[in-house]
């Protein structure tokens, strides 16, 4: 079967899910279907906010789509993104006003953090052989609790009384299209990381090595591409990249760091890898399918009466859809020959 014609039909499988789960909740499939997308697409403050939430996706997708396109299986995606918002937090706090000139500071911070802490994956299965799906799993019980104390010790507000960051600086948020819709900068940023992605994955002598890596490691080790270190940096690069995500939403809308920072950014960008087919253009198509999908049932839950537990439900239908269609689009078409779509 044909690429565009695998395409089209996942998107009606999608598109399918979503009016069955209305169909369980006992929305009207007209109604529901307008609720979404007037939150989502059909309004200026609807299609503000899919693209709102749809730049965290970008980035923790495309960091996993080069993590896994090495062989490297990231499920360290949340615990990534939540260290790179608290060491966005952390610059500002340490460098104080040298640190306020320009949100780079605490964006340049978050994709150090979140590197670090896939680096550190990454070298332990290369150098341990710790299996970096466990280390990467750990690791994000590691970060939650160290942003519980973090949030109650060193960068606590000034006064004591809440457990989150005191706010950035004004000069340090990234910028704003209109006061009255959250639509910032950041999404600007997210569509040029796609596109610095596509040219490092297909026009770089090191996309090619790292892809060579994760489909034949032998092949590679026979042409002399060491494999341990791309491996490592390919955890490095993923791990900033769900960093860059942290950070961004951080300058881009909280402008604090609290208990409720993580939202599950960084588990949804695994399916909206999978479903881009860890390609930077398929994963960008996704991540604003899935954005999409979460501002519109945000405002469903709002209207109708089926309350917030709609939300989730219907992310996680549509998540098990896109592992199944990444199992469909990827099976074995016979002994001999297997399609890659």
């Amino acid at each position: 079967m044909r690429v565009h014609v695998r395409i089209l039909a996942s998107f009606a499988l999608l598109i399918g899910a979503l009016i069955l789960t209305l169909l369980v909740f006992r929305v009207p499939i007209g109604e529901g279907l307008r609720l979404i997308g007037q939150g989502a697409i059909f309004t200026e403050a609807g299609w503000t906010r899919s693209a709102v939430r749809s730049t965290p996706l970008v980035f923790v997708g495309l960091g996993m789509a080069v993590a896994w396109r090495a062989g490297m299986y990231n499920i360290g995606g949340e615990g990534q993104y939540v260290l790179g918002g608290l060491a966005g937090a952390a610059s500002v706090s340490a460098l104080g006003t040298a640190a306020t000139w320009s949100p780079a500071v605490p964006i340049l911070a978050a994709c150090a953090g979140g590197g670090l802490l896939a680096g550190l994956a990454g070298v332990l299965q290369v150098w341990r052989g710790i299996p970096v799906v466990i280390s990467t799993i750990l690791l994000n019980f590691m970060v939650l609790p160290l942003q519980e104390w973090l949030l109650q010790g060193p960068l606590q507000e000034a006064k004591g009384q809440i457990p989150q960051t005191d706010r950035l600086p004004d000069s340090a948020m990234l910028a704003r299209f209109d006061p009255r819709f959250d639509l910032h900068a950041g999404v600007f940023i997210a569509v040029a990381a796609v596109l610095a992605m596509a040219v490092f994955l297909y026009r770089t002598p090191a996309g090619f090595r790292l892809r060579v890596v994760g489909l034949g490691p032998r092949a590679a080790r026979a042409h002399g591409i060491s494999g341990d270190r791309v491996r490592v940096w390919a955890m490095v690069l993923s791990g900033s990249l769900c960093g860059l995500a942290g950070g961004v939403d951080l300058t881009g809308l909280t402008g604090y760091l609290g208990t409720g920072f993580d939202q599950g950014w960084g588990f949804m960008g695994i399916p909206v890898a999978l479903l881009g087919a860890l390609d930077p253009v398929g994963v960008f198509l996704a991540a604003v399918y899935f954005g999409v999908l979460v501002a519109g049932c945000e405002n469903l839950a709002r209207f109708a009466d089926v309350g917030s537990p709609i939300v989730y439900v219907v992310q996680a239908v549509a998540v098990l859809v896109a592992v199944g269609l990444q199992h469909w689009r990827f099976a074995p078409k016979g002994r001999a020959e297997v399609e890659l779509g």
